[in-house]
């Protein structure tokens, strides 16, 4: 009987070990490409205002990024899910998946520990859609990153991470500010 509950609560954990692997997001390239086109491409000229402005919102595409993931680690590592950083960087539905997964995580008696690395980039910068979005990728390293039981602080069995390609959109919203909110891990495909 206990067993059977132990391989449960291991299932359950290792449905929120994916759920927490899509909040963390990211992919792996250089993104450069589509913030920056070459001179060739551009004409004769120095940057544009058009090409400033795309440099500008994928720099704070980025910031948010950046400040989410930080964020969302704090708050998995504290087990709460009403963080209020979370909101600073995510919107949904992207903002209540994390907040599930932290909750699901915290009901089952674990949190997650460790690094988590990334190295995302701006893919494509589309300012003229309504409201203007940045697509990111970051090559997600989450070797170093486990969850692991709060109690005894042992490793979740089934929760080690790999490196894997994730993906994210950043939109800009009505007050100016830029906000997670999708996010995509795509664990089958390596980096």
């Amino acid at each position: 009987m206990r067993g059977r509950q132990l391989r449960r609560a291991a299932t359950c954990l290792l449905a929120i070990v994916a759920v927490v692997a899509v909040v963390a997001l990211t992919a792996c390239g250089s993104g450069q490409e589509a913030v920056e086109r070459p001179t060739s491409e551009r004409g004769e000229g120095a940057r544009t205002d058009s090409d400033a402005e795309r440099a500008a919102a994928a720099k704070a595409a980025l910031e948010a990024y950046s400040g989410y993931l930080t964020a969302s680690r704090t708050a998995s590592r504290r087990g709460d899910p009403h963080a209020p950083e979370l909101s600073r960087f995510l919107a949904d539905p992207l903002l209540t998946r994390v907040q599930l997964s932290i909750r699901d995580a915290k009901e089952h008696g674990a949190m997650r520990t460790g690094t988590l690395r990334s190295d995302p980039s701006a893919t494509a910068v589309d300012l003229d859609s309504d409201p203007a979005t940045v697509e990111i990728q970051d090559c997600l390293d989450a070797t170093g990153y486990r969850l692991v039981y709060t109690k005894d602080q042992r490793v979740v069995p089934g929760s080690g991470g790999g490196r894997h390609l994730a993906t994210a959109t950043a939109t800009r919203y009505p007050d100016g500010r830029w906000l997670i909110s999708s996010g995509s891990a795509h664990q089958d495909q390596p980096c």
